[in-house]
């Protein structure tokens, strides 16, 4: 991945281990640490298993800084989605065996972060938590989640996120904007596809390549063609095609100056 100093929660499936001496020096450290959740009570509080006796108590209020709105659940019941995951977090207390766990403090100190990551226009990993009509829900790190509208998803239209993402997928983006009121996060992946300029630079006239059927053009004066996710074609209209069919296309002509590429549907393709 690219390197970050932050990670989503799981990126690496481990979690830390810990005797009781190792969870004082790292509460003394201030250190972001992982586990996974065995339960989660009726009042939204998270249990972990930390060690040999060692138990991990996440409360209700320190579950989260931000509300989440991945799935437009109640926060409860998105404690409770939370059990067998893994979760990141901060030791702030600890009183005998028990030991008090703040995820709260974790997202603050990563969207501090993410707003220096936002005015350096750096670019970051993720992975795909949730999937909406409107756009997909990333996890850049530490808990905290952007969106990505559907338009930012590629330059080529889709219909829904499915076609480009799935959960669980990890996918590098940019930062566009944070609200200051509401600390939410908007996200874009179609800037790291690749210029018009560039993905054009292995496209020949009079090549024949693979496409998938976009839109019609207004007034059906023709078909979008996607070539790739950042370039698409029009080629001439036909009824003969749908949205999301897989074709071979000729590439007809190249017109840089107004970065358009005229095509011709030349048949099926059956090997997508």
């Amino acid at each position: 991945m690219i390197y970050q100093r932050f990670v989503p929660e799981g990126w690496k499936q481990e979690v830390n281990s810990m005797t009781l001496d190792e969870a004082k020096k790292y509460k003394e450290k201030g250190e972001i640490l992982e586990g996974y959740v065995n339960k989660c009570d009726d009042n939204g509080n998270l249990f972990l298993n930390l060690g040999k006796e060692i138990y991990g108590f996440l409360p209700y209020g320190e579950v989260e800084a931000f509300k989440v709105e991945e799935n437009g659940l109640p926060k409860l019941q998105m404690c409770k989605n939370k059990v067998n995951k893994i979760v990141q977090f901060k030791i702030k207390d600890i009183n005998n065996n028990i030991v008090i766990l703040s995820r709260k403090d974790v997202e603050k100190e990563v969207l501090k972060w993410l707003k220096i990551k936002k005015e350096n226009n750096d670019i970051l990993s993720g992975i795909v938590r949730s999937i909406q009509p409107y756009g997909a829900f990333i996890e850049i790190a530490g808990g905290v989640v952007g969106l990505i509208h559907i338009e930012d998803i590629s330059v080529s239209r889709i219909k829904n996120p499915s076609e480009r993402f799935e959960i669980g997928q990890k996918v590098n983006i940019v930062i566009k904007s944070i609200e200051n009121n509401t600390n939410k996060i908007y996200l874009s992946h179609k800037e790291l596809l690749g210029t018009w300029d560039e993905n054009i630079k292995e496209i020949k006239k009079g090549q024949i390549l693979k496409g998938i059927v976009k839109d019609r053009a207004k007034n059906n004066k023709g078909i979008f063609i996607e070539i790739k996710p950042n370039l698409v074609g029009m080629a001439e209209y036909s009824d003969k095609y749908n949205y999301g069919d897989k074709v071979n296309i000729f590439v007809k002509k190249i017109i840089p100056e107004k970065k358009k590429i005229k095509l011709a549907i030349v048949g099926g393709s059956n090997n997508g």
